[in-house]
């Protein structure tokens, strides 16, 4: 059986750290589906299609990986796409607290499993908010953002 995993978020931008859990996840899994949820209660900075297509390039020398958007539960997306897994990454305590969470419910909901991998020392601190506030404050977040190839 083949190890498809969704990876869900908004990924609003899309940063090194989350770069780094697909680099480090496709070496568990023979498939990772980069799955960009639209919340309409979110305000984001690109648009949907332009964050599908920045992570199609930054993305694109890792075989296995596609990036797809959806507006569903994200159990049904994973559903959808034959993913048995839900691939999340873990910076923080409160992470963890609301990803253990989310796992236990879409387990009991679907039988799918939640992997969790915990993000890097030196990359613990970037966050998608973080990199918008420094942006809206005119900061070179490039540190923070993986370039397109």
């Amino acid at each position: 059986m083949k190890r498809i995993a969704l990876y869900p978020g908004t990924f609003d931008p899309f940063t090194v750290g989350h770069l780094s859990i697909v680099e480090r996840g496709i070496q568990l899994f023979d498939e990772i589906i980069v799955a960009i949820g639209v919340n309409e209660s979110k305000k984001s900075v690109d648009s949907v299609q332009q964050r599908v297509e920045h992570i199609k390039k930054v993305t694109s020398n890792i075989p296995g990986v596609r990036v797809i958007s959806y507006t569903n539960l994200t159990v049904e997306t994973a559903k959808e796409y034959g993913a048995n897994f839900i691939l999340r990454g873990v910076r923080t305590v409160a992470d963890y607290e609301y990803e253990r969470n989310l796992a236990y419910a879409n387990r009991n909901l679907t039988g799918i499993e939640t992997v969790l991998l915990y993000t890097l020392p030196e990359l613990s601190y970037i966050s998608s908010t973080m990199v918008k506030d420094l942006q809206r404050h005119g900061y070179d977040v490039s540190p923070y953002v993986p370039s397109e190839q």
